[in-house]
């Protein structure tokens, strides 16, 4: 799966959100379980992935939003 083919966030915890459901609901034989699991590790990962972008964005602009009001003075 290449970045471009890779869930938005809100899929991507949709889609754990299933398969913890799945896994959490039982039933499942071992093989069935561990290819579920592994999905959702991956899940968990691009979420985290996504998470961290979104948290240096906001770092981003808060720095540049403070570095925007130095040096100005008010009205």
């Amino acid at each position: 799966m290449t970045e471009s083919d890779e869930p938005g966030y809100e899929e991507a915890r949709e889609e754990l959100e299933k398969v913890v459901a799945r896994l959490e609901a039982g039933g499942l034989s071992l093989e069935d379980s561990l290819a579920l699991w592994e999905r959702g590790e991956t899940l968990a990962r691009l979420c985290e992935r996504h998470l961290a972008g979104a948290r240096e964005r906001v770092e981003t602009a808060l720095q540049e939003a403070g570095d925007g009001t130095r040096g100005e003075t008010p009205g």
